[in-house]
C-alpha cells in the first residue's frame, strides 16, 4: 500500500530509493544532501529488501563503485552536492561512455568553491552542458516539490536502464531540507539476475556467459573508427530523449502576455508571481522545465509567438537564461533575474523584475 507522510526531501527521496526496489546506494556526506545517506543507513533497508548502502571513502570511490555495481545491470545510485558532484564527473563521463544506467543526485548548494550551504542553481551548467569530459549529456530531471523528489526516482531509473545511461535529478538545498507531505509508492520486489538479465538484456556482467561471449564493459576504444561510432551511437540516444521523453508543465500560459521560465524551487516562487501579477492585470504565465536535458525548446519557440517578453527565474547569476534565449531564436525579449549566495527570492521580487524590465 502506498503511504502518506510528513518529510524532508532528501528524507523521501531515500525512502523512495528503498521501495523503488534500488540494489545500492555508495555516497559521502556532504550538506545540504547529507540526510539522504543519514536516512539510508537509520532504515538499515538491507534488513527491508537487501539494499547495500555504503559510505565511501570519498566521492571519488563512491562514484566509481557506482560505475562497478551498474555493470551487473543492477539498480544503482549516488547523491551529493555541489563540490561533491565535481568530484564525481570524471566517474559520470566515465558511466555515459559505457552506457551503463545508474541515477545520480545533486541537491545543489552555493557556489563557486565551497561556498555556502544555502540553496541554489548555479549547477544548471554542469548539469546540462555535460559537466565531465567528451561528447556526452545527461538526462536531467528537475523537481519542484518534495513529492516529485520521491516520484523522480523511479522516473529516474526508469529512463537510465531504457537507454542505458546515467540519469541526474537535480534538486537543490531548498526542496531537499523542506518538509512537505508525501504519497509514498508500496514496496516493489527486487529482482533476482536472471530478472535482471530478462528485463534489461544481456549486456550486463552477471557472472553468466552460457551460451554467450563474455561481457566487457569499457568506455575505451583506442581505433578512432570505433570511438566515432560510439560516440554516435550515444547522440542518437539524445536525440531519441528529446523526442520521447522530454516533460515540461505550463502554468497559465494559454493567454499570457509575459512568461516566467523557472524550474525547481525557483518555479514555485515564480508560479506565486504569476498569481501576484495576475491580481494587478498583468496576464502572466509560467513554463516550468522538468527535465532540463531534453529542454522544452519548441514549446518555448511557440510561446515566444504570443508574449511580450520572457524572464528567466533562476538562483544564480545567469545560466538557463542562454538556453531561453537559443530557444526562441529572437523572436521576443528575453531577460533574467536572479539571487546568489543562498538568497531566496521572494514573489513579490520576481513581480517586480518583471515590471522593470518589461512594462515600465
Amino acid at each position: 500500500m502506498s503511504e502518506l507522510k510528513l518529510m524532508k526531501g532528501n528524507e523521501a527521496l531515500a525512502e523512495a530509493a528503498i521501495r523503488a526496489g534500488v540494489d545500492a546506494y555508495f555516497g559521502y556526506p556532504i550538506t545540504p544532501q547529507s540526510e539522504v545517506i543519514e536516512y539510508l543507513m537509520t532504515e538499515r533497508p538491507e534488513e527491508r529488501t537487501g539494499m547495500v548502502v555504503l559510505q565511501a571513502e570519498s566521492e571519488v570511490a563512491a562514484i566509481n563503485m557506482v560505475y562497478g555495481a551498474a555493470s551487473t545491470g543492477k539498480k544503482v545510485m549516488t547523491s551529493s552536492s555541489s563540490p561533491g558532484i565535481s568530484l564525481k564527473l570524471e566517474g559520470i563521463s566515465y558511466l555515459a561512455g559505457a552506457e551503463l544506467p545508474s541515477v545520480i543526485v545533486n541537491v545543489v548548494r552555493g557556489g563557486p568553491g565551497l561556498g555556502t550551504i544555502q540553496p541554489s542553481q548555479a549547477d544548471y551548467f554542469q548539469s546540462v552542458k555535460g559537466g565531465g569530459h567528451g561528447d556526452y549529456k545527461l538526462y536531467v530531471l528537475a523537481p519542484s516539490s518534495v513529492q516529485e523528489m520521491a516520484d523522480f526516482v523511479e522516473d529516474a531509473f526508469d529512463i537510465a536502464f531504457k537507454y542505458r545511461a546515467p540519469v541526474l535529478i537535480l534538486s537543490d538545498g531548498l526542496i531537499g531540507q523542506m518538509m512537505e507531505k508525501v504519497n509514498l509508492k508500496e514496496q516493489q520486489v527486487r529482482l533476482t539476475d536472471e530478472e535482471v538479465i530478462k528485463l534489461n538484456g544481456d549486456w550486463a556482467t552477471t557472472g553468466k556467459t552460457k551460451n554467450r561471449e563474455r561481457n566487457i564493459i569499457t568506455s575505451l576504444d583506442l581505433q578512432s573508427e570505433k570511438m566515432e561510432a560510439r560516440v554516435r551511437r550515444l547522440m542518437k540516444k539524445y536525440e531519441q530523449m528529446e523526442q520521447e521523453d522530454m516533460r515540461y508543465e505550463e502554468f497559465q500560459t494559454e493567454d499570457a502576455e509575459y512568461l516566467f521560465v523557472a524550474y525547481g524551487s525557483s518555479a514555485r516562487i515564480a508560479q506565486k508571481a504569476v498569481q501576484l501579477a495576475r491580481a494587478k492585470g498583468i496576464k502572466a504565465g509560467l513554463l516550468r522545465p522538468i527535465t532540463l536535458f531534453p529542454y522544452p525548446k519548441k514549446v518555448l519557440f511557440d510561446l515566444a509567438d504570443q508574449v511580450k517578453g520572457i524572464l528567466s527565474v533562476e538562483l544564480n547569476a545567469g545560466q538557463m537564461v542562454e538556453d531561453v534565449r537559443l530557444s526562441v531564436e529572437h523572436k521576443v525579449p528575453v531577460e533574467h533575474f536572479g539571487r546568489t549566495g543562498g538568497i531566496i527570492h521572494t514573489p513579490e521580487e520576481v513581480l517586480e523584475a518583471l515590471e522593470q524590465k518589461f512594462i515600465k
